[in-house]
């Protein structure tokens, strides 16, 4: 009987991994559509689309609920969407094969995190309180940085504790995740991983920025 049960557990977390496999793939297909489509002008209505899905999610999950795929794969075409300014303008500044080793650096090191939550066993959740105050200290700085410049060391020093955060966030996730989730709980966890993917994506190319920034000084 708990053989049955551990097996079932495990094919839930492969149905999350799997989830959140087809989650980047609509998100790439946001990004396609974001260059193709998707006037320049248009994008912060996409942003503000994101931010509103995503303060939903959140409320949702405050409440004990959960979303569903529609849900789920709006939200991740939504992010394609607007990231693909960003994604140009880090390969404007940086070059394209940097942005697309950034992107492979940051596969690997997820992978690497991620293999090591669920094959350790190790419990991460006295990592909690931590990575939510983090994460709450770097939406500020962003918020901040919508009004200040900061400087290449001061970016250099953001983007390794983003690094830092959202490394943690990939290794909470699936500690919580690896034993396997209820059918109706895949999209929530989907989501939670693919926004520790992006953002720690996200942070390792401000982080490449940074120090080109540094060098050029």
């Amino acid at each position: 009987m708990d053989r049955t049960v551990t097996i079932t557990q495990s094919g839930s977390f492969a149905h999350v991994l799997q989830t959140f496999a087809i989650s980047l793939l609509v998100s790439f297909l946001g990004t396609l559509i974001g260059a193709m489509v998707v006037p320049p002008s248009m994008v912060m209505l996409f942003v503000i689309a994101e931010v509103a899905m995503l303060v939903a999610a959140i409320v949702i999950r405050i409440r004990g609920k959960n979303i569903g795929y529609g849900f789920l794969y709006a939200f991740t075409a939504i992010s394609g969407v607007t990231l693909y300014p960003v994604i140009m303008a880090y390969g404007g500044q940086l070059g394209a094969s940097v942005v697309s080793g950034a992107f492979f650096a940051t596969a690997a090191i997820f992978g690497s995190l991620a293999f090591y939550a669920h094959r350790s066993g190790r419990d991460f959740s006295f990592l909690g309180g931590f990575l939510f105050a983090g994460t709450i200290g770097l939406v500020l700085m962003s918020v901040l940085g919508m009004f200040l410049h900061f400087g290449s060391m001061m970016n250099l020093v953001w983007s390794m504790v983003g690094i830092l955060i959202f490394s943690g966030w990939v290794l909470y996730d699936v500690a919580q995740y690896r034993n396997g989730v209820a059918a109706e709980a895949v999209p929530l966890a989907a989501l939670n991983i693919y926004l520790d993917f992006i953002n720690l994506f996200l942070y390792i190319l401000r982080f490449i920025a940074s120090i080109a920034g540094i060098n050029r000084n």
